[in-house]
């Protein structure tokens, strides 16, 4: 006999526990929703945004002001953007924000002037005042919950998930008349802070029942950090100057525009840098900013404004990249119904096109795209009732929970190092080729056989089996879309397609599993 299942119901069931799951579940419940949120750790502390501070894509309602900030990195993302969504994501960040300000009770700091600069957040505070205000709203958090897979209803529509309550020691069950993924993006373990939970797992979930994804090959995103840490505030290294190891200026290297030459250089060599390029005033507000930054510096004994230090690049994949889970309306339903993505689980192509960084849009998607998709999955769920509680219900899951064939005859710890050999490496990953590209996902497909065939966990393990299919599953996707797309654009760079080719300003689609497919999306961009 099996472990008992401990039985939920609810109208919506979030899957996440970041600023995406929360404003989700905190606008589904206020429109009338019942609402679960399951996280993997505890929700208001686990993910990247409640480990540090994130800037805000927050323009004022001026014209001339939108229409420069949704100009301002067009050509960087590859012109795969839409200004439409992109003026939708302006209107409900600024509303979110002041909301969050004047209800919310979070403390934006006022200037000399009297103003209050609203474009930036502490993530921890943040993420407190989030968890406080979604429970107040009536939402049942279950925290230290990971979800496993998704349940479909007969006629293939998403109803519910299923998961293990970690501290408890036992299976869950959650029907549903609608999910939210805003499971995070993939960041492949690479240690960079916050990303522990970023595995993909939405993404593997939503591919199980059909749905599609978009944007995978703009995953190349890697944060420059101090060697040996976890801490990628890349932006504040616009005031460095890079050096080799033998102390000569390392020419072309830069944070933004000249990341590539680090990478080259660290492939046989260590890189050194010093903010040095950072006045006394600029030093007073990046402390005041992101004081997490000044920690390990500050630990070490370091002043990183006049001594230099090793530095590395960390993979950051889709969580500072673009790619995800294909969005198929303006409520960020997924093309599988029942189903809703937000987030880094969800593809930004509509605000970033190809390219983007570290908080600005992702944090001004995370809290607009977790609204729709809360409120979207709501009037789904509300409109089924409540006979969507008692749907016979089938369990979607495969990889690592029903292998294929002998389990036990694949290790989650193989799958993971396996994965991580083709995706974290600067000269497979970064530094793109397609003999390369083909070269790794001859390896990936391999992995992706075995652990079809033999990978299955049970209890606690059943996580990370899951885990181990998710980087393996985001990885294929990941390189399939780099191969189609011929061309460098936003930041998929191919070193063998230098130049970005008029006859590709298309999105591409992707998905399958034991079989990866792309397409390319002909919609206007």
């Amino acid at each position: 006999m099996g472990e008992p299942i401990q039985e939920l119901t609810a109208d919506v069931l979030v899957v996440g526990g970041g600023p995406a799951a929360t404003w989700a579940a905190l606008d589904a419940a206020r429109a009338g929703a019942d609402v679960v949120l399951a996280d993997k750790g505890h929700c208001g502390t686990s993910g990247a945004t409640a480990a540090g501070g994130t800037g805000v894509w927050y323009v004022q309602p001026d014209p001339a002001a939108r229409q420069a900030a949704m100009a301002s990195r067009e050509a960087l993302g590859g012109h795969l953007a839409d200004r439409g969504w992109m003026g939708r994501v302006l209107d409900r960040t600024y509303a979110n924000i002041n909301e969050l300000a004047e209800t919310g009770g979070y403390p934006f700091p006022t200037a000399p002037d009297g103003s209050q600069p609203r474009n930036g957040l502490q993530g921890p505070e943040y993420m407190r005042r989030m968890r406080i205000r979604t429970r107040r709203a009536g939402v049942r958090i279950l925290d230290h919950s990971p979800v496993t897979e998704l349940l479909t209803a007969a006629d293939g529509s998403v109803a519910g998930a299923a998961g293990h309550r970690r501290q408890a020691g036992h299976p869950y069950r959650v029907r549903a008349g609608a999910v939210v993924l805003a499971t995070g993006g993939c960041a492949f373990l690479s240690g960079a802070l916050g990303t522990d939970t970023d595995t993909g797992d939405g993404a593997l979930y939503a591919a199980e029942v059909g749905a599609e994804l978009s944007g995978m090959e703009f995953s190349n995103a890697y944060g420059i950090a101090p060697e040996h840490t976890s801490v990628t505030k890349t932006a504040f290294y616009s005031f460095a100057t890079f050096y080799r190891e033998d102390g000569s200026v390392l020419e072309g290297a830069a944070s933004q525009g000249g990341r590539s030459v680090i990478a080259r250089e660290l492939l046989a060599a260590k890189v050194y840098c010093t903010l040095d390029r950072a006045d006394p005033a600029a030093q007073q507000a990046m402390r005041l900013a992101q004081p997490n930054f000044f920690l390990t510096f500050d630990r070490l004994g370091i002043d990183p404004f006049t001594r230099r230090f090793a530095i590395t690049l960390l993979a950051e994949g889709t969580v500072r990249g673009t790619g995800g889970i294909r969005i198929a309306g303006d409520d960020c339903r997924t093309t599988v119904p029942g189903l809703y993505a937000a987030g880094d689980a969800a593809t930004r192509e509509p605000i970033c096109g190809g390219f983007t960084g570290g908080g600005s849009h992702n944090a001004a998607w995370a809290m607009s795209s977790g609204s729709w998709a809360g409120l979207g999955a709501a009037r789904y769920a509300l409109a089924l009732g409540r006979a969507a509680h008692t749907r016979p219900v089938r369990a979607a899951g495969g990889a690592g929970l029903r292998p294929t064939g002998r389990s036990g005859g694949a290790d989650h710890r193989e799958v993971i190092a396996a994965v991580q050999g083709e995706v974290l490496p600067y000269d497979k990953n970064y530094l793109r080729h397609g003999d390369t590209l083909t070269g790794s996902l001859r390896v990936l497909d391999d992995t992706w056989r075995q652990l079809r065939a033999g990978l299955h966990g049970e209890g606690r393990d059943t996580v990370r089996a899951r885990q181990a299919a998710a980087l393996a599953a985001n990885a294929r996707w990941m390189y399939r879309s780099a191969l189609a797309r011929t061309e460098s654009r936003g930041m998929a760079r191919r070193l063998d397609f230098p130049d970005q080719d008029p006859a590709q300003h298309h999105r591409i689609a992707t998905g399958g599993l034991d079989e990866v497919w792309t397409r390319p999306l002909k919609e206007p961009v």
